[in-house]
């Protein structure tokens, strides 16, 4: 029987080996580790269903990273996980220069699924309600759709939350509203003095 070319333990069990992605003492070096919330590790197993998804991980190896993610305590041990497949998280020291990088416009470092997922902007989806609630209301909500409109696009410009579609899709319906009103109403004018 030949022996296997690779060692018996997998990077995810932890036998205090040094990893290359961890620095020369390890992933958990400088601090102490960061407690992983849920969303840590639902971001994990999103990696590791793509990594099964595209043949890199068979089913019973999912499975088993997975129950490990679940019961993950710390950062560092959700790193060990992936860190084999291509969506793995970088290392800390990266993730900071990331953020850094992030506030210059530049290019992020880490993939999407380990980003920050930004909230919608609240005034946007005020805006888009609004917007819609134009055709049910007579057009009475349309001026507050422009006005949540503008605002929510200059506080998403300010903050880089998401929902400047709605935003737009709101400020359109609002002005759409506003015009049709402004020329009925400029329309009953021009009858009341004609037939005055």
């Amino acid at each position: 029987m030949s022996q296997s070319p690779y060692p018996s333990w997998q990077p995810w069990q932890g036998r205090g080996v040094p990893q290359p992605w961890g620095g020369p003492g390890g992933p958990q070096q400088g601090g102490p580790p960061m407690l992983a919330s849920h969303a840590d590790r639902e971001r994990t197993v999103d990696v590791l269903r793509a990594g099964y998804a595209e043949g890199r991980l068979d089913q019973q190896e999912l499975e088993r990273r997975v129950a490990r993610a679940y019961q993950a305590r710390t950062v560092a041990d959700l790193s060990l996980l992936v860190a084999d497949l291509p969506q793995g998280p970088v290392p800390q020291t990266a993730a900071v220069q990331q953020s850094a990088a992030m506030q210059q416009h530049a290019a992020p470092m880490a993939p999407a699924t380990f980003l920050p997922r930004q909230k919608t902007n609240e005034k946007a989806i005020g805006s888009m309600v609004c917007g819609v609630l134009c055709l049910a209301t007579g057009g009475v909500t349309g001026i507050p759709a422009v006005v949540l409109g503008h605002m929510a696009r200059a506080e998403i410009r300010r903050s880089g939350e998401q929902g400047d579609g709605l935003a737009v899709a709101g400020l359109v319906l609002g002005w759409l509203s506003t015009a049709g009103w402004a020329a009925f109403l400029l329309l009953l004018i021009m009858l009341g003095a004609a037939s005055g």
